[in-house]
């Protein structure tokens, strides 16, 4: 029996916070969580919470903003009632895929080239395709295409071109009658000082009076009715970025102002969100329970299988999975080529590693659509793989991802109860859902005493 804590569930995942009381061996506490009828969301805690240490539980699936906004009213209830600590348990953390960084690592985005520049028109006009370019960066030469040739003569042509083009700038300037140039064949200094304030003189003259007849002409016109014209439209520059918001620093500051003293999270899908925080996160690993059902569920893992990672960013988690069962491993390679502007551009998938006569194992973080595992399936079968198991975190399984499992070439899906699968197992047969309950109330236990959590981390 733990003393002195209080476990509050909210609506997104009731029987995941059933099994963390039942390994707790406390009851969750009375909370009453409803909605009126415009669509606010009604909080009210129905027990003490005074001088206490509170574990909220909340994950990020399902209704991701009801949920989240359910879960910040709740921890300001918890702060007003004096707890003592309030804990926020985020199975699956909210907005975890969108990163502060705007667009992508490499660059700007794909810009399509205006009619005025070069490549704009006239592959237009010749009936190609229009181009496409990078601004933040130069473009890398494609096989057999011309590098390039940089400075001819160094830098002085270049010197020497400037020069030129500030001369030709000075004599249109003073062909306008802008900015006169003093004339060295017209008599002595003394005349041609004459001559440039007369000129100056005149010109200032000329032009009050242009300026003055341009105002009656514009009264007049007003006066008239006509209409008047409107500046241009603003249209932005090459290159010019439009504000992206910074999702992550933004839930970091709402869970702070809030009042959360403490986050548990697992497998973040973006590392760095550990570092929007300024109280501690711990960011829990589900890769031991994947090894355990690998080891326990899957026959002759060590001879015939092999560990794959759909992309290269999930390179790390597969690695350590397979140097812990001593499996060989592979990559699926994913290269986008920049050949149109779309919202959602297909990659072309390149398998690196033998997986031929084997049991294919993919390992992710995240499914969502499931699009990643499913084609990665379909390339492993491809290539000669006998099954393919995809073990995934956190099973989001939003859209038609059931009927594209369904449909695709994988044998299994593994996935945690991290988001409740209840609804999503009894539609889909290839759908397997392990237990994280333990694993979080092994994590809140020691938290509320003090002890080390390092344990947690360490799987071999």
């Amino acid at each position: 029996m733990v003393r002195n804590m209080v476990v509050l569930g909210g609506s997104s995942h009731p029987h995941l916070t059933e099994a963390i009381c039942n390994h707790l061996g406390i009851p969750p506490a009375k909370i009453l969580l409803g909605k009126f009828s415009v669509g606010e969301t009604r909080v009210e805690i129905q027990e003490s919470v005074r001088g206490k240490d509170v574990y909220i539980i909340q994950s990020g699936g399902g209704k991701v903003n009801d949920h989240f906004m359910e879960l910040l009213i709740t921890i300001s209830a918890c702060k007003t009632a004096s707890a003592k600590k309030v804990t926020a348990v985020l199975p699956l953390f909210p907005y975890s895929r969108q990163s502060d960084i705007p667009y992508n690592k490499v660059g700007a985005p794909l810009a399509r080239v205006g009619p005025g520049q070069p490549g704009g028109s006239a592959a237009a006009a010749a009936g190609g395709k229009p181009g496409y370019t990078f601004d933040s960066r130069p473009q890398t030469p494609y096989p057999g295409q011309a590098e390039s040739a940089g400075l001819a003569n160094g830098s002085d042509m270049l010197h020497r071109q400037l020069g030129r083009l500030q001369l030709d700038h000075r004599h249109a300037n003073g062909v306008n009658g802008i900015a006169p140039t003093r004339q060295s064949t017209c008599g002595s200094e003394d005349n041609s000082n004459f001559a440039n304030n007369n000129s100056s003189s005149s010109n200032s003259a000329n032009s009050s009076t242009k300026r003055r007849s341009d105002t009656q002409d514009s009264e007049t016109s007003n006066h008239s009715g006509s209409p008047l014209t409107k500046p241009p439209n603003f249209t932005p520059q090459r290159g010019y970025r439009q504000w992206v918001a910074q999702a992550g620093t933004l839930v970091a500051d709402l869970l702070t102002c809030a009042g959360t003293d403490h986050v548990i999270t697992m497998d973040l899908h973006d590392p760095q969100y550990q570092g929007f925080f300024d109280i501690p996160v711990d960011n829990l690993y589900g890769r031991h329970l994947l090894r355990r059902y690998i080891q326990y569920k899957i026959p002759n893992f060590r001879e015939k299988g092999v560990i794959v990672s759909p992309d290269a960013g999930g390179a790390k988690r597969a690695t350590a999975i397979a140097d812990a069962l001593g499996m060989p491993f592979a990559l699926i390679h994913k290269e986008r080529r920049p050949t149109q502007i779309s919202d959602r551009q297909n990659a072309t998938m390149m398998l690196v590693g033998d997986v031929s006569e084997r049991t294919a194992i993919l390992v992710d973080d995240l499914a969502d659509t499931s699009n990643t595992i499913t084609r990665a399936a379909k390339l492993l079968k491809k290539e000669g793989a006998q099954l393919v198991y995809a073990l995934v975190t956190h099973g989001v399984l939003s859209g038609d991802a059931i009927e594209r499992i369904k449909a695709s070439a994988l044998d299994k899906v593994v996935v945690t109860n991290s988001i409740d699968q209840t609804e999503n197992a009894r539609r889909c047969a290839k759908l397997e859902v392990l237990e994280v309950g333990n694993v979080f109330a092994e994590a809140i236990r020691r938290v509320h005493y003090g002890e080390s959590i390092s344990v947690l981390f360490n799987y071999d």
